[in-house]
């Protein structure tokens, strides 16, 4: 096994990549672009090997019983969320609130704008959809707009494609990142993460413990263990190993497994054995997390990584549309072979379209403008703010009332009783009668004024600024 570099002081530099690591320019990850496209493959030869040779034993002599590894490739998304946890929280670290969402926005929307005008394009010029049979035309004509907001789960609207349900367990996780950033006023600190991670999967423990709805649709307590422990291993990454990481990792990984062992989906028809294979799978995942976050498979990070991350996310988004049209027009022409390559070139052909035609030029365009806009929103809630500020009025210190000075009984003279000339008159106004010196007038030292005018002795630390 390869000696992992030493890790930094617990103040790293900025730059979290460790000297002769392979880093893109960019400062990506090249073996988390590698597992990215590797776990897209995965969903994607699942639904395809699923649809052609069918779900279930019943398909696993065809295709040369492939089936029995495709079956399980929905564990791609288990490794997609812990790689977001991962990357989010790289992405969000030194960075405010307005600058990860302009991020986030970047890169979601382009490619997936166009993959939901794509599968609408096909549904209505070919009448194949994922959607129910019984949402016509019209049906999914309405549901168009919502989808086009990544909302659409939200507002209990049909998705176009079954694969966009995870965007809306991502977009939690978004959302709940830049409340975080809000909270602490864009300072997230290795500290105040472990509190968030930590608070998060409790919170969401108990959301199912009290069966409320609200709660576990803000927390997505099924999920959340994928995104803390993606994050933990962030840290991990970062600062180096420590118990608190560790001990978080491990009980979102307990979580994961407990979910993904008991939530099944019925629609696969999965024989019982899977209750044995899914808990390796999810471990697996988090073992290949856990060598990343060690520093121990920056050898994935060959040439050409970064180009397969980049094929990653429209992959992801287009494959399902592709694949249903193929096997649709030619299964009477072509074997299941054929389907099967013809679909998995044509995808990977699409996608990089989608990367090179639609995803870079939308993102150099609207890249610099969102910028541009958060920036002009900054300036000008400065501007208004301070512009309330001069225009409130100063409120006029009310004047203090200075008490009448106090009348001193005059003193008898020794020598016949008679009071003295001078001592209810001058002798008060100037302080000096029975020898008491005047307030801040010159002395010998006395107290804290130290024999000079105005001038105050303070202790360190007493609160004077």
């Amino acid at each position: 096994m390869t000696q992992a570099p030493p890790y930094p002081h617990p103040s790293p530099p900025p730059a979290i990549a460790a000297p002769g690591r392979p880093v893109a320019a960019h400062g990506r990850l090249l073996e988390l672009d590698l597992l990215r496209f590797i776990a897209a493959a995965a969903v994607m030869l699942h639904h395809y090997v699923g649809e052609i040779a069918g779900w279930g034993p019943q398909g696993y002599s065809k295709l040369g019983g492939v089936s029995n590894v495709t079956q399980y490739g929905n564990l791609g998304v288990d490794l997609f969320f812990l790689i977001s946890g991962f990357v989010i929280l790289m992405s969000a670290w030194g960075r405010s609130v307005d600058r990860f969402a302009a991020s986030r926005i970047v890169r979601l929307f382009p490619a997936y704008w166009f993959a939901v005008v794509l599968v609408l394009a096909v549904y209505l010029a070919t009448d194949l959809r994922w959607i129910p049979a019984e949402t016509d035309k019209r049906g999914a004509l309405e549901a168009f707009l919502p989808n086009l907001t990544m909302l659409q789960t939200g507002l209990h609207v049909q998705s176009l494609e079954g694969v966009y349900w995870t965007l809306w367990v991502e977009l939690h996780f978004y959302v709940l990142v830049a409340v975080a950033l809000l909270a602490r006023r864009g300072a997230m600190t290795y500290e105040r993460c472990i509190a968030f991670m930590v608070s998060w999967l409790l919170a969401g423990v108990f959301a199912q413990e009290a069966d409320s709805e609200l709660l576990m649709a803000v927390l997505v307590p099924t999920w959340a263990p994928y995104f803390v422990a993606g994050m933990a291993f962030y840290l991990m990454y970062r600062f180096g190993p420590n118990l608190v990481l560790t001990l978080i990792i491990l009980f979102g990984w307990a979580l994961a497994v407990y979910h993904r062992t008991t939530i099944l989906n019925p629609v696969l028809a999965l024989p019982e054995t899977r209750n044995l294979a899914i808990p390796f799978g999810v471990t697996l995942a988090f073992v290949i997390m856990w060598l990343v976050s060690t520093r121990r498979l920056g050898w994935l990070g060959v040439r050409g990584a970064t180009l397969l991350g980049a094929l990653t996310y429209p992959l992801y988004l287009v494959h399902e549309t592709l694949g249903r049209m193929i096997r649709e027009r030619f299964d009477d022409v072509l074997g299941p072979w054929q389907i099967l390559g013809f679909s998995i070139v044509l995808a990977l052909a699409v996608a990089y379209s989608v990367y090179r035609l639609v995803e870079t030029p939308a993102q150099n365009w609207l890249r610099p403008r969102l910028a541009a806009a958060f920036a002009r929103i900054r300036e000008q809630s400065a501007a208004a703010a301070a512009a309330a500020k001069a225009s409130s009025p100063v409120p006029t210190p009310t004047p203090m009332a200075v008490p009448p000075p106090a009348q001193v009984p005059a003193v008898p003279s020794q020598m016949s009783g008679a009071v003295h000339p001078q001592a209810s008159g001058a002798a008060t106004q100037s302080g000096q009668h029975y020898g008491v010196q005047p307030y801040g007038e010159p002395g010998a030292g006395e107290g804290p004024l130290d024999g000079r005018w105005g001038s105050v002795r303070t202790a360190p630390g007493d609160g004077m600024p």
